[in-house]
């Protein structure tokens, strides 16, 4: 906990430090050793660019200091600009051309990288920089060895050869995501929002006119937005194919200007795009080559600052943009839409709220709606909206109905007519409405040295007046369309909606397209000014309502009666093995219960102390085993004569047991006994020593502890339940 005058950790001011560790710290130790820094956590070896070596001897990869690789190097020269940037052998395109769009923007650029850093005395050979990673800034060292090959750097390097911040920057990146060959291929709004820890859309060039398109991006840049776009591919084949106009496609390109000039009557509107390889420039009209400039005045040309060099820098039409790219993307620190245009409108006008939370298979890994009887296992977050900021607006731009497979499958009674549509259209029109962006982000997809990325979406549901405070359970959403959500499932580090809805409480639910997918998330959510939001993780609440067992059959209780006769002692108890008999005798093989799992069963009824049973008390457990083995039949849905986590957690509460999702992943994890499912025997443990828990819980006399409630003394205080459950 940070103090009231002090920063709070993970902000730009007091950033994380990756791997512990210090940039001043680490500085001055190799100032004071007069030894240049070389980083352990990123060594220069094989391992840091995770990539096959060639084998031929000419190409063997070295690594070196900017001062080994030019005598003249310099950290920056002059000014940062878009051709500092050139991609090198990696297909990180996405990121440098994002890095390149930030370089327009000097007061997001010193986010990134720090100012006072240079390659001159002093001189330790240590840099760092910052990187958004998921609501927090985290601060990255590195040294300054750069892998070469035939006397040049391998990656990202400057146009002028001699200038080293971009190549910096890339090593850095590289090993927050765990090495060089983690950064190849992705999307570029990746890059945008880690540079500035805004939110990045994606907008279809198709759906607006290209006059309207140009004020777009222009009003955009004004408001410090950074912007790419790229020319969609058909296939993978596609992928790096050169146009006959000289463009490249799948492939990220930076916009880092408009203008518009006059040629004679006619005014032309311009945008200036950026090839992060430094080379392979557009050549249609208005490109360097363009026959358009040679009637333009020297003054327009002066104006726009018109360089005519294969730099990888060229000015198109908007005409001629539009027909040609597909999308474009925009990463802006305020998540104020391209509609809007309005720079008055300042980041403060919206709050945010974030939180993290994973998806664990078995316990809260439900996947899609399709899947209904695990979907309302996924975490639950709830959103509240207490004021109204403006007037609904129909935006088919930013809030399209996205059907997908998934909400085909389960629509059924949900399914409206044309009219009650009509009529919630019409009744929405006459009320206001609060503004929310929601945005869920995927982590760690870049590991090991690939990217794998899961299939995710998030869905938002309005909570009944009389359901709030309540765990949503299947039933619920089997019976209740989304009032919003991101839209097909994609596999992608990040999906997000802008939404307006009507004032309530809402819970939002990102899953994965299919359960039991493992991994981690971050949800941020931001609101108008004067919305109020709050935001908390929520789960269903640990309570105990007994299940009656059916009185023991006939056929049981002779055969108990016979066992008895025959085996019980003269005070006419059975122990625990000849208990383990009687009970096996009547169980199907798949079901029957070891000696451990007797004993426990016996230690949780009244016996005084001893380790044996009455009739009347084999009597009571054979019914409950009955029941049990019942209820184990039904949940145990593909008759593996075991329950997953899913079917677990259903199984409790036929049972009459209902638990939050982290007693259920206490549950399974401590009965499994190291397996992935749970047998019967386990299940029968469980259900014996939760009823002990309950029970102990129910004849607690302290009043601090029954107003703490269950989950409190199970599971924030460790006291008594995960003792009673290990024991």
């Amino acid at each position: 906990m940070t103090s009231s005058n002090e920063t709070p950790v993970g902000s730009l001011e007091n950033p994380i430090k990756f791997r512990d560790q210090d940039y001043e710290t680490l500085r001055e130790q190799s100032l004071k050793s007069k030894k240049l820094f070389s980083d352990p956590t990123f060594p220069a070896e094989k391992k840091s660019i995770g990539m096959p070596e060639d084998p031929s001897p000419g190409k063997a990869i070295t690594w070196k200091r900017p001062k080994e690789i030019s005598p003249d190097a310099v950290f920056v020269e002059g000014t940062t600009g878009t051709t500092d940037i050139c991609q090198g052998q990696l297909g990180d395109c996405w990121l440098l051309a994002a890095l390149s769009a930030l370089t327009i923007h000097p007061s997001l650029f010193v986010k990134v990288v720090p100012s006072n850093q240079s390659l001159g005395d002093p001189y330790a050979g240590i840099f760092h920089f910052r990187f958004w990673q998921y609501g927090e800034w985290v601060e990255v060292v590195v040294d300054d060895r750069l892998p070469v090959r035939e006397g040049r750097l391998l990656f990202s390097y400057s146009n002028t050869r001699n200038e080293f911040w971009s190549a910096l920057v890339e090593k850095a990146y590289a090993k927050l995501v765990g090495s060089y060959a983690s950064l190849k291929g992705g999307n570029i709004s990746e890059g945008m929002e880690d540079f500035t820890g805004g939110i990045a859309r994606s907008v279809l060039v198709s759906s607006r006119t290209p006059q309207v398109l140009w004020r777009s991006l222009t009003a955009a840049l004004s408001r410090g937005s950074l912007l790419s776009s790229f020319i969609q591919a058909c296939n993978s084949r596609e992928v790096g194919k050169i146009t006959a106009d000289g463009l490249v496609k799948g492939h990220a390109y930076a916009i880092t200007e408009t203008h518009k000039v006059k040629k004679g009557s006619e005014e032309i509107l311009l945008l200036r795009l950026r090839n992060p390889w430094g080379f392979i420039e557009y050549s249609g009209p208005w490109s360097d080559k363009g026959n358009e400039w040679n009637g333009l005045d020297a003054s327009e040309k002066q104006k726009i600052e018109l360089k005519i060099k294969e730099d990888g820098e060229f000015w198109i039409s908007a005409d001629d943009f539009s027909r040609i790219f597909n999308v474009v993307e925009v990463c802006s620190v305020s998540p104020d839409s391209l509609e809007e245009g309005d720079t008055s409108v300042s980041p403060g006008a919206w709050v945010i709220s974030e939180h993290k939370g994973s998806w664990v298979p078995g316990f809260s890994a439900g996947g899609s709606r399709r899947y209904n009887k695990s979907f309302w296992k996924n975490p639950q977050f709830q959103l509240v909206l207490r004021e109204q900021d403006q007037e609904d607006e129909v935006d088919s731009g930013e809030e399209e109905d996205d059907n997908d497979e998934e909400d085909k499958m389960d629509e059924g009674s949900e399914t409206m007519s044309t009219e009650e549509k009509k009529k919630v259209v019409k009744q929405k029109k006459k009320t206001k409405q609060c503004t929310v962006l929601v945005e869920l982000l995927q982590k760690n997809g870049r590991q090991n040295d690939q990217i794998n990325f899961l299939y995710i979406a998030f869905h938002i549901y309005k909570v009944p007046l009389e359901m709030q405070g309540s765990c949503l359970e299947s039933s619920f959403f089997m019976s209740n369309r989304p009032v919003g959500r991101s839209g097909k499932y994609k596999a992608q580090r990040g999906v997000w909606r802008k939404l307006r809805l009507d004032p309530g409480k809402y819970i939002i639910i990102g899953s994965t397209y299919r359960p039991d997918k493992a991994g981690e998330f971050f949800v941020r959510i931001f609101s108008k000014i004067k919305n109020t939001l709050g935001t908390n993780d929520f789960s269903c609440t640990s309570s105990y309502l007994p299940v009656m067992a059916s009185p023991v059959s006939p056929e049981d209780q002779m055969r108990i009666e016979s066992t008895f006769n025959k085996k019980s002692g003269p005070d006419d108890r059975l122990n625990a093995k000849e208990i383990m008999k009687l009970f096996n005798s009547v169980l199907d093989k798949i079901y029957h219960l070891p000696l451990e799992t007797v004993r426990q069963l016996i230690f949780g009824m009244d016996t005084k102390g001893r380790s044996t049973l009455s009739r009347e008390q084999a009597e009571t457990l054979m019914s409950d085993l009955r029941s049990l083995q019942a209820i184990f039949v039904q949940y145990d849905e593909d008759s593996s004569g075991t329950m997953s986590p899913f079917e677990f957690s259903m199984a409790l509460e036929a049972v009459g047991m209902k638990c939050d999702s982290s007693v259920i992943q206490l549950l399974s994890e401590r009965f499994v006994s190291g397996e992935l499912h749970m047998a019967f025997h386990c299940f029968v443990s469980c259900i014996t020593r939760l009823r002990k828990l309950f029970a102990l819980y129910e004849s607690e006399t302290s009043d601090e502890v029954k107003n703490r409630g269950i989950n409190s003394v199970s599971i924030r205080t460790n006291k008594p339940f995960p003792v009673f459950i290990q024991t």
